[in-house]
């Protein structure tokens, strides 16, 4: 991995529109909802690329069967983040924490760099990269654009997700993704697994390449560092239960399963 050379941040590219797509409960509504998303997209600045890609994308089947489950894994509360990390990585807490460790060991140079620019521990981040895609060994299988799409249809999650849908537009307008471009079931990119939204909003070019590519490592792993960094990070500071720093996860992510694991992985690594 390269030294971080530069980063800057991305905005989207305008403010969300003030009305949205009609939601839906029935997979066969799916077309309904594009057009309607299609005016707001419109009205929000998506170019041709982008609305070609809105055009074009399918309904994510995982996304929606996921959505309709009532009692979904996320809604699982375990006190022990030793039992969540384990049932998250498939293997033991010990073993995920010490495949966490090995990152920041073989990557000093790099996660140094992070904590020198951010204020974020490497121990943090690698946690966070090592939740979300096993360090990069699994980015995902669907299509981002439909996954987006179709998170933000769904009546349970919308119109929270909408400008994610919308994010995911523009990014491909500016050639950030294709309509090609896999990830997570929600629309998640990259290594780090952003939504398109906080990519657009905190996205940093760190291997001085010229762009921000959530598919590359170190540019996600700057980017969540900037993200953290935004919502109130303190850099120096404790981040375990109760301090100010372990709030600032749930901008990360607001399972509080989640946070809970990565002070407990993190503290456990060490810097």
């Amino acid at each position: 991995m390269r030294r971080i050379l530069s980063a800057f941040c991305l905005t989207l590219l305008t403010a969300p529109a003030a009305w949205s797509a009609q939601c839906i409960t029935s997979q066969g509504a799916f077309n309904g909802y594009k057009q309607g998303l299609a005016q707001q997209a419109a009205s929000s600045g998506v170019g041709q690329r982008g609305m070609q890609a809105l055009q074009s994308a399918q309904l994510s089947g995982i996304t929606w069967r996921f959505e309709s489950q009532p009692s979904s894994q996320s809604g699982v509360s375990y006190g022990d983040p030793a039992t969540f990390l384990a049932k998250r990585s498939g293997g033991s807490a010990q073993g995920f924490i010490n495949q966490v460790a090995s990152k920041v060991s073989s990557n000093a140079n790099l996660f140094s760099s992070l904590e020198n620019a951010y204020g974020v521990p490497g121990s943090v981040l690698a946690t966070i990269w090592g939740l979300e895609t096993s360090f990069g060994g699994y980015l995902g299988k669907t299509p981002v654009v439909g996954g987006a799409v179709t998170l933000a249809s769904y009546c349970r999650r919308h119109p929270r997700f909408e400008s994610h849908a919308i994010a995911a537009l523009q990014l491909v307008d500016r050639g950030v993704i294709s309509t090609s471009t896999q990830g997570g079931p929600s629309g998640e990119l990259g290594h780090m697994q952003f939504l398109a939204g906080n990519w657009a909003r905190y996205g940093v070019d760190a291997n001085g390449d010229g762009r921000a590519d959530p598919y590359n490592a170190v540019d996600a792993l700057a980017s969540a560092a900037n993200l953290l960094r935004s919502n109130g990070w303190q850099p120096g500071q404790p981040f375990g239960q109760g301090t100010r720093n372990f709030q600032v996860l749930s901008a990360w992510n607001d399972s509080g399963n989640y946070q809970r694991a990565i002070a407990y992985a993190a503290e456990r690594v060490g810097n």
